[in-house]
């Protein structure tokens, strides 16, 4: 279930003078590198929630809708179970347009009319409306996609837990320059927090 990032935030949920004053930073000396800090502690816990924090445009593509009937080599025909589409980013605020390649190939725009959007569950959910069904969609990969705006809004309107653990990430990363640190005794540690910088940009295989 790929999401692809259409319009990222127009802002961080922290400002730079935000961290600076957390950091107790007065000079502008740093000002780049604790902007980047900022920028990768809010990756870090978007990954970790499952969340959009400040507003951005994000594409779901799907290989059909659920419920439909599919075909398969070697496997023949199965259906999906459910018809209802999750969206496994948090908070969605509105669906901006769910569209399929029709049997033709041809790229179609279900109407707003036909579907139903939860927003009040985790992850929000797309079903058609009660008489309604799915339409046919071509039986290939990515013939269903589902544009939509997800987060809290603009910064100021994130909740202060996660602009907290933002700050405090950032700060860890501006005291510690390198990924291990020196112990009292001459030992060293590695950094726990270090590797999992990375998780934004794992690639799960199947």
């Amino acid at each position: 279930m790929p999401l692809q990032l259409i319009t990222p935030p127009a802002e961080e949920p922290v400002s730079l003078a935000e961290a600076k004053l957390h950091l107790r930073v007065d000079v502008t000396d740093d000002d780049a590198l604790i902007t980047a800090l900022i920028s990768a502690a809010r990756q870090a816990a978007e990954t970790i929630t499952g969340r959009q924090f400040v507003t951005a445009r994000w594409k779901l593509v799907l290989d059909g809708f659920p419920g439909a009937c599919l075909s398969q080599a070697g496997v023949g025909t199965f259906t999906l179970p459910g018809n209802a589409i999750l969206i496994h980013k948090c908070p969605v605020q509105s669906v901006i347009s769910v569209q399929y390649l029709d049997m033709a190939g041809v790229l179609q725009t279900v109407a707003a009319s036909d579907y139903t959007v939860d927003t009040a569950c985790e992850p929000a959910r797309i079903t058609p409306v009660f008489g309604k069904i799915w339409p046919p969609a071509l039986p290939q990969i990515g013939s269903v996609t589902v544009t939509f705006d997800a987060g809290y809004g603009a910064a100021s309107s994130v909740p202060l837990g996660i602009k907290s653990w933002i700050k405090l990430r950032a700060g860890s990363l501006y005291a510690h320059r390198e990924d291990l640190v020196v112990l009292n005794r001459g030992s060293v540690q590695s950094l726990p927090f270090v590797d999992g910088l990375l998780d934004p940009y794992r690639v799960a295989f199947l």
